[in-house]
């Protein structure tokens, strides 16, 4: 398993810079919860999927098998 960010710089700077507005929430999660904490509770749970491979919800990360 493997994690990397985006490696679309522009859009990259768009969501960091909307966590820094949501104070470290997902910019795109309209709750601010302890569940949407970057890195959100959703993300960690398919990461935990041995099958899973693809982008967060938000498009940061991306999880490679």
């Amino acid at each position: 398993m493997n994690i990397t960010v985006n490696p679309d710089a522009e859009l990259v700077q768009r969501i960091r810079e909307g966590l820094k507005m949501k104070d470290g929430h997902c910019p795109c999660k309209l709750e601010m919860t302890p569940d949407t904490v970057c890195m959100c509770t959703e993300f960690k749970e398919q990461i935990a999927d041995p099958d899973f491979e693809g982008y967060c919800h938000c498009m940061l990360y991306y999880k490679s098998k």
